[in-house]
């Protein structure tokens, strides 16, 4: 599951919402709502983002952090690793080969320690 259908799943059981009546107001089918939140589509599409942000009406921060989550939602990430130090392509395999076999927890570290990391290296070239 992705971060922005985990968001869009967890909107939609607290409204009490189904996936057919929540599909029927987007305009988009039950099996593509389903395959979103079970991320086997795509990142939805700035419109279709948007649909979503005026369905569950939500305004400002929580509409930000919907758009956000879903650019963070591809479900098939390629990373390039040409051109970088040997150890970068090594950690991006290990994680490939890797990340199906790590628990909530180690994937909640894993998270914490990679954004911790990036968020100071950012923050240095700012």
């Amino acid at each position: 599951m992705t971060p922005f259908a985990a968001r869009i799943r967890a909107l939609r059981r607290a409204r009490g919402v189904s996936q057919r009546e929540m599909a029927a107001a987007l305009g988009v089918s039950p099996a593509y709502l389903s395959a979103l939140e079970h991320g086997r589509r795509s990142p939805p599409n700035w419109a279709m983002v948007q649909k979503v942000i005026g369905y569950f009406n939500v305004i400002w921060d929580e509409a930000d952090e919907l758009q956000r989550l879903a650019e963070l939602s591809h479900p098939r990430v390629v990373v390039d690793t040409a051109g970088l130090p040997e150890k970068a392509t090594a950690i991006a395999n290990l994680l490939a080969q890797n990340i199906a076999d790590l628990n909530e927890q180690e994937l909640e570290q894993l998270h914490r320690t990679l954004h911790d990391v990036l968020g100071r290296k950012h923050k240095r070239s700012e």
